[in-house]
């Protein structure tokens, strides 16, 4: 019988980019991946083609498996010969239960590795702005944890003992037990005025933060509605936060963000997003496929050489009219002499990534903005290539010809929208848990309309900012009765992300001056 090998890999506090280089190998190469609750399902993107993903998590007293079956489960995986890796929370041997579930892999007779995680125990300190050891408030740290296991005749956790040294201690799946640490600590000799900090998803956008003092912490842990996963902080320490909360500080930090456009584009943005402390959802209101017929942009890329410039209004067309020429058994030879057109900044970058030169951007990315710069350059006679959606503005071809140039339009893609529920997204908006609605195209903005019927829309969007792209995107929007509360100056990504960010800056500001 075949016989596998199993991973015991910490997935880290929740942030995916805090996951290790070797853990995300372990990922990338695993047949069968048997993951927790505190596992951020985003690294799942990372396994192969074909990998089984098995969610075991533990929610507080809510068992989806008990810990025997796991480890049957993580035995009978390996033993079918399959590279197994058992994706825990934080750091797999701090009060994670992986030294048993190797021992059990190791009884088996099953080789395995342990890939330790960073654990919650230091991030969410570190994201909350909590130095856990300092030269001049604590020398020593206690990681501790807040659930002993209940059938123990006597606990383990010497509390008068943890006065010694006066250094900081950490309690991981704390949150039940608050009221009785707090007794605990004070009974022992800790001073009722000790700081003390709740950290809520530590190292996530949805993180929250409190701090008391150990005589206060479990009235104001109820007033503010803290709940678990939580990590408590006790000691001096806790004092600093006030001046290093750096994650919290963030321009976006707990802004809950809707991304409309194109999950294979929205990468770039929700790393924006997630960058300035943002919560981004993804809820695609478009989708790109090929268009109805190859034909038209067939023929075009067979006389590529007879146009004097090919136009390239977005990353989509970028993509599709160079997919299409290498499967035509074409290279960029053959746009020689060819002049390159490009909408905006992401659109040359696309072009520039494939070692073209793009020799028009004009400065202000829109179609008008194009022809102002070509009118400028006598075009008449010359002959040009837009290779675009199917449905899009007209004003290029329009003005082409105006002026006296000949033009061939030709669909390289098709925009439509996708297959997926709006009940969820409409119950996710009237609950408010949307703080802006992005839209960046009009494509976005006509397909969200499409999901609901047009007198929700104001019920809808109620005490939700909208932010558009551009003013062609936010025309479209107005004409749907859209108010449209932000827009940037450049229409970009960065610009549009940097735009909401001065919106609540501003509104910050007004609030604090009334």
């Amino acid at each position: 019988m075949p016989k596998g090998k199993v991973y015991l890999a910490g997935a880290g506090p929740g942030d995916p980019g805090l996951i290790t280089v070797k853990a995300l190998e372990a990922i990338k190469e695993a047949d069968c991946i048997i993951y927790d609750f505190l596992a951020n399902s985003r690294l799942l993107e990372h396994a192969k083609p074909g990998a089984e993903t098995i969610y075991v998590g533990k929610k507080g007293d809510f068992k989806t498996i008990a810990q025997d079956e796991i480890n049957k489960l993580i035995i009978k995986k390996a033993k079918e010969g399959k590279t197994v890796v058992r994706l825990k929370g934080g750091d797999p041997f701090i009060f994670g239960r992986g030294g048993e579930e190797a021992e059990e892999v190791r009884d088996a007779g099953i080789p395995f590795e342990v890939i330790p995680g960073v654990t919650s125990a230091m991030a969410a300190p570190a994201y909350a702005g909590i130095p856990l050891t300092h030269r001049d408030l604590a020398s020593a740290v206690t990681f501790i944890t807040g659930q002993e296991n209940p059938l123990k005749e006597r606990p383990n956790i010497a509390w008068d003992r943890l006065t010694v040294g006066r250094g900081t201690l950490v309690f991981l799946m704390g949150w039940k037990n608050l009221p009785l640490i707090a007794s605990k600590l004070m009974e022992n000799g800790w001073d009722p005025a000790t700081p003390v900090a709740l950290i809520r998803w530590g190292t996530m956008t949805k993180q929250k933060s409190l701090s008391g003092r150990l005589d206060n912490i479990v009235r104001l842990a109820e007033e503010k509605g803290i709940r678990p996963p939580v990590v408590t902080v006790v000691g001096e320490v806790v004092n600093l936060r006030e001046k290093l909360n750096w994650f919290e500080s963030k321009p976006l930090f707990g802004k809950r963000i809707l991304v409309t456009r194109a999950l294979d584009q929205a990468g770039e943005f929700t790393k924006v997003l997630e960058k300035n402390g943002a919560e981004p959802i993804a809820f695609p209101t478009i989708k790109t496929v090929p268009p109805p017929s190859w034909g038209p942009l067939d023929r075009a890329i067979k006389k590529i050489g007879s146009y004097d410039w090919a136009i390239f209004t977005s990353v989509n067309g970028v993509k599709y009219f160079f997919e299409r020429l290498r499967k035509l058994d074409k290279d960029l030879r053959e746009l020689k002499g060819v002049k390159i057109c490009a909408i905006g900044p992401m659109t040359e970058k696309a072009i520039k990534n494939l070692g073209i030169k793009v020799d028009l951007t004009p400065k202000e990315y829109r179609a008008e903005a194009i022809i102002d710069a070509l009118g400028k350059r006598n075009i008449k006679g010359k002959k040009f290539l837009l290779a675009r959606a199917m449905k899009a503005r007209e004003i290029i071809p329009l003005e082409i010809k105006r002026l006296g140039g000949k033009i061939d339009v030709v669909p390289s893609y098709k925009t439509i929208r996708p297959a997926k529920e709006a009940g969820e997204l409409k119950e996710l908006l009237l609950e408010g848990g949307v703080d802006i609605v992005t839209f960046t195209s009009s494509s976005t903005v006509t397909n969200f309309v499409a999901m609901f019927k047009k007198a929700e829309i104001p019920e809808l969007l109620d005490g939700v900012c909208v932010a558009c792209i551009g003013p062609i995107t936010a025309d479209t929007a107005k004409e749907n009765n859209i108010k449209v509360d932000i827009m940037p100056k450049e229409y970009t990504i960065p610009a549009l992300t940097e735009a909401m960010a001065g919106y609540y800056s501003e509104k910050a500001l007004e609030e604090a001056s009334n």
